[in-house]
């Protein structure tokens, strides 16, 4: 087997660490959820609604993603996956320092939520073309034979932005007392995140077209009209899947890595610097088990690792809600455990990529999974907040019936001829 060059490296290096601070950007908000709550919305309103409703803002961002994704995957499959990997970055960097120098409610009233709702939808349009775009970008710059092993540790340095957020939330929280971060102290994660932006542009420059995409353009074989279209028309079976993929990849990282640092608190009364403590870790393992997924994927198969690791994440997060409620002293340790296991989201993005062919890749692959994550990553954080006063294990239950779901997905795709990436023949 062919190792990995010098280069394949340099690029999966560049390419993860801004990923890794663009998705800062986007996921910061989520632990600041409980001050923004207090902070944009009528002191008077329930807290239960006021929670909802500040998830119901997170989840706007979702919503805005496939607009984005579809028109930056567009202009990716006819102009290079280069020059959208860099503007999205900029998209998201600006909403992100206006978030963190915007008035609150006590300020301008009702123009606050409706102004934090419209940078909101901007960083979703951001996200959107990123994601999809930078795993396209590694893909097809390494062999064939390397491509669970790119994508898997370009979505570690993804859930790398996670780990950074948890680990600036822990400091601002520890820095702040709860009246000084309610005044001032959560507008500093944001202000960071415009800084992380810029920085991200800049390590960008040095990232060059994909062989695959100049291959194409030498041959002439871009597409020949409207990338979605064929798409939609010709690769239906792979939007399916991808989307399925996408429901299951949602699950794992908005309930159990983005929702419970704020939801173990509410449950079980756990400190807010012990949960986001926590969390940093089980990102941490997060990002190690997508690397360690995604090159196990290259060895044994996409299909089988996905499916033995949907087991793993299924127990791991029945086993964490469970023993919050009788041994809250054992979440370093559960949390770590299951941070590992939905690290087996590292296999799906290589999967994803390889479920369609070069010249609409962009297109088909921003397509799905911006769709499919605005349905049902847009919607899980609102259902699982209804569903709490109805059963306290919802999280868990939510994520088990979709490891059910990735078992089978697993099984589906053990039996599925995988195209190629690091050809135009793909």
């Amino acid at each position: 087997m062919s190792a990995l060059t010098r280069n394949d490296y340099r690029t999966l290096t560049l390419a993860a660490l801004g990923g890794t601070l663009e998705f800062y950007d986007f996921v910061i908000f989520i632990f600041f959820a409980g001050a923004i709550s207090q902070l944009f919305f009528p002191p008077d309103m329930p807290d239960w609604l006021r929670q909802v409703q500040t998830f119901g803002i997170f989840a706007a961002g979702y919503l805005a993603r496939p607009l984005g994704g579809i028109i930056m995957a567009h202009f990716g499959d006819l102009f290079g996956r280069k020059r959208m990997f860099m503007l999205s970055i900029l998209l998201m960097a600006v909403p992100t320092l206006l978030i963190g120098l915007l008035p609150t409610y006590a300020s301008i009233g009702i123009a606050a939520p409706l102004l934090l709702l419209a940078l909101r939808l901007l960083q979703g349009a951001a996200i959107g073309g990123e994601i999809p775009g930078a795993w396209v970008f590694v893909a097809e710059h390494v062999q064939q034979r390397h491509v669970g092993f790119a994508c898997g540790t370009l979505t570690a340095g993804l859930t790398g932005g996670i780990l950074l957020g948890s680990l600036v939330a822990t400091a601002v929280t520890r820095s702040y007392a709860p009246e000084e971060l309610l005044a001032e102290g959560w507008r500093v994660p944001f202000i960071l995140g415009g800084a992380f932006g810029l920085v991200s542009v800049w390590l960008r420059q040095y990232l060059h077209e994909t062989p695959v995409f100049r291959e194409l353009q030498e041959r002439q074989q871009l597409a020949d009209e409207l990338p979605l279209k064929t798409v939609v028309r010709e690769h239906r079976p792979s939007v399916v899947l991808t989307m399925l993929m996408t429901w299951l990849l949602s699950a794992a990282v908005v309930v159990m890595i983005l929702m419970t640092p704020t939801l173990v608190q509410k449950l079980y009364a756990i400190p807010a610097a012990t949960a986001l403590q926590a969390n940093s870790i089980a990102t941490l393992f997060l990002s190690i088990g997508c690397i360690v997924f995604g090159a196990l994927s290259d060895r044994f198969g996409a299909g089988r690792v996905l499916a033995a690791g949907c087991v793993g994440l299924g127990t791991t997060s029945w086993l964490f809600y469970s023993r919050m409620a009788v041994a809250p002293d054992d979440i370093y340790t559960l949390y770590a455990l299951n941070g590992f296991f939905v690290g087996a989201i590292g296999v799906i993005p290589g999967a994803a990529v390889q479920a369609f062919p070069a010249p609409v890749r962009f297109s088909g692959l921003s397509f799905s999974y911006n769709v499919a994550y605005a349905v049902f990553g847009g919607m899980t954080p609102v259902l699982v907040s209804l569903l709490l006063p109805l059963d306290r294990m919802a999280p868990a239950h939510y994520v088990i019936a979709l490891s059910v779901l990735g078992v089978g997905l697993g099984l589906y795709l053990s039996r599925r001829p995988q195209g190629g990436v690091a050809s135009v023949r793909g």
